[in-house]
């Protein structure tokens, strides 16, 4: 059973910081990327930014130069550091872990989701 959970969400005022952190926990299976997406209220959700096993990172525009994405392959844990955060990245984030489960399929899991606020 594969569980992604997220954590480090909260309220913050525009231009401060937060760290989110995601753990994907699984015994078996490979992690090939994983990755962060959000949603704010009465939007679709969209990509933030991405990462492989490899160390390959993606960012959308709107984050590129404030928002920096790591991966721990050892304890296939994500972290996104977020800067000089703006009222419109306030949103639900959520992690997405996509796993390698044999045979050449790819899997992916999403976490709940956690709530980042920022105040003008």
């Amino acid at each position: 059973q594969v569980h992604v959970e997220e954590s480090g969400g909260g309220l913050v005022q525009a231009g401060g910081s937060l760290r989110l952190s995601c753990a994907a926990t699984e015994n078996i299976y490979s992690v090939v990327s994983m990755g962060w997406h959000r949603q704010a209220p009465g939007k679709q959700r969209e990509l933030v930014a991405t990462i492989t096993s490899g160390g390959s990172t993606n960012y959308a525009d709107s984050v590129k130069g404030r928002f920096t994405s790591s991966l721990d392959n050892v304890k296939n844990t994500l972290y996104l550091q977020m800067n000089r955060l703006k009222p419109e990245d306030t949103a639900v984030y959520y992690c997405a872990a996509t796993l390698d489960v044999g045979l050449g399929v790819q899997q992916r899991y999403w976490g709940q989701g956690t709530q980042v606020t920022v105040s003008s």
